[in-house]
């Protein structure tokens, strides 16, 4: 995986796991919502990033 593309869905990623742990505290299922969902966009992207990295090996 291209170092900046793994660094991007990295950040993606803790800044949705931010929004989920900031929604719980002020009781915001909203905010906590989007933050779960912007986890799992990151994943997914690493996970279909990855595969295509083993496809060129």
């Amino acid at each position: 995986m291209a170092a900046g593309k793994k660094a991007k869905n990295i950040g993606k990623s803790v800044k949705g796991k931010a929004k989920e742990v900031t929604g719980k505290a002020v009781g915001n299922e909203s905010l906590e919502t989007k933050g779960r969902a912007e986890q799992a966009a990151s994943d997914a992207k690493q996970a279909a990033q990855k595969a295509k990295d083993a496809l060129k090996h």
